[in-house]
């Protein structure tokens, strides 16, 4: 069984993929795909919009139906820990293109 990094309820920064330099907070971790569940925090209106949501169907547990949030989901090796009182630092690229 793989060791990972991370684990239910840590607030990671995603260095890479669509959602790069955004935060979030794990939900779940989903070991047969190596993937993490993210909650994430403190978006933008559009990229709100990007996650989407999900249309459901009328059910006992879910009476009205209608629209639900979505969360986005990102391979483990594109996220890193937050650790508390951390500096968010540049990268060489970062400063490069600045």
């Amino acid at each position: 069984m793989i060791k990972y990094s991370v684990k239910k309820g840590d607030t990671v920064s995603v260095i890479s993929g669509k959602w790069k330099g955004e935060q979030g907070k794990i939900i779940a971790v989903i070991r047969k795909n190596e993937r993490v569940v993210l909650e994430m925090i403190g978006l933008s209106p559009e990229k709100q919009q990007e996650i989407g949501r999900k249309t459901v169907k009328k059910t006992p547990d879910n009476p009205k139906g209608g629209l639900i949030e979505r969360a986005v989901s990102v391979h483990i090796s594109n996220v890193k820990l937050k650790v508390k009182g951390e500096k968010e630092t540049k990268t060489k690229k970062e400063e490069k293109k600045a």
